[in-house]
This record gives structure tokens, sequence and C-alpha cells, in this order.
């Protein structure tokens, strides 16, 4: 229908298929899994998928959705920076929370590349395909709209770690925008993801 109520709509496609297409990834990945391991999952789910969509839907270069080192000067300063700022942080709040311990137990071997195949598909699929199609649209506001959807896929963890999610979205948003890459985000995230399982078990 060209209008709706008298109004005429003016809808961006790409930015509908990505709002539509991000939020059945999140559910299914809720619901469902198809490998014997949940990282496989997801690095199909956040990674593959994405990746197909850019290239065989949108016909463009997954390198204008941050599938690059981009700035990698500024993302090495920025890595620096997260890991020396959120290394005290995590100790502090994580080391004796039960909450914490209780939830991340278990989660132990395989590291660090359990947290590595379960953050890479993550990190494309926030601060790559959401974050830079939602950009084009809606400017700097994409790096709040964009902390949303990943701040509401961390409920069930520590209250405490989801609660600062939507901050630490905007910053993770920040980092890919400034250097035109998920890559420093990711291995941000991947560091905090590692480091907080580590305290939780108590290992340091």
């Amino acid at each position: 229908m060209k209008y709706l109520l008298g109004e005429k709509l003016n809808i961006d496609w790409k930015v509908a298929t990505v709002t539509i297409v991000s939020t059945l990834l999140l559910i299914v990945d809720h619901y469902y899994t198809f490998t014997a391991y949940k990282y496989w999952d997801r690095l199909i789910l956040y990674f593959v998928i994405p990746l197909l969509l850019i290239i065989i839907l949108f016909r463009e270069n997954p390198k204008e959705y941050g599938f690059s080192f981009g700035d990698w000067k500024l993302g090495l300063t920025y890595t620096a920076l997260g890991v020396l700022i959120m290394t005290p942080v995590i100790y502090y709040l994580g080391s004796g929370n039960a909450t914490m311990k209780t939830y991340y137990e278990g989660f132990l071997p395989g590291l660090p590349w359990t947290t590595f195949l379960d953050l890479l598909g993550w990190e494309f699929f926030f601060r790559g395909l959401i974050l830079f199609t939602y950009t084009r649209k809606f400017g700097h506001d994409a790096l709040w709209l964009h902390a949303v959807p990943f701040a509401l896929a961390h409920i069930s963890k520590p209250d405490i770690e989801t609660l600062s999610t939507i901050f630490g979205g905007f910053a993770f948003g920040w980092v890919a925008y400034r250097t035109k890459s998920f890559v420093w985000p990711f291995l941000i995230h991947w560091f905090i993801s590692t480091f907080i399982i580590i305290v939780a078990a108590g290992v340091v």
C-alpha cells in the first residue's frame, strides 16, 4: 500500500531488513540450538548470516560494515585503554560476587577460544551490521539505538552486568564508529568476557 491512514510511508528497506533479521536472530538464538556448542551456533547466526546478508542481499562490500581493521592505530589505542580501565573494574565488581560465580561457573574450560568464537559473531552483528546500517540513517543516534538490543540480549545474565550494557554498548559502538571497524570493540569485549569468567571462578 502506498498510503496508510493518509500518510505516505518512507521506509529505508535496509534499516527495516536489518531490524527484522537481527530481532529474529536474537530470538532464534534464545530458543533454539543447532550444534553441540552454543558458541558455534552464535558464530553462524551472528557472523555467517549477517555476512551473507551484506554480500548477497545488499550487494555491498562488508568493509562498509566495519569488516576491516579500519584505523588500526586508533584501534590499538582504544583497545589498550579499554583493557587498562576495565581490568580493575571487573576485578572489583566480580571478585567474591556470588551471583557472578553462580552464573559463570562451568564457563572456564575452553577459554579463551570459547569466548573468542562466541563474541566474534556477536560483535560483528552489533558493531558491524546493525551499527553501520543505522548510522547511515540516524547518524550518531545509532550509537544509542544499536545499544538497546545489545542490552536486552544480556537479560538473564547477572544484574550488575546487564545494567551496565546500555553504556557498554554505546562505548563499544563509539570505538567501532571511530575506527570504522568491529575488530577493536571485539578485542575489548573478548578480554572483558574472558576476564569476568576468570575472576568469577576465583582463579585470580
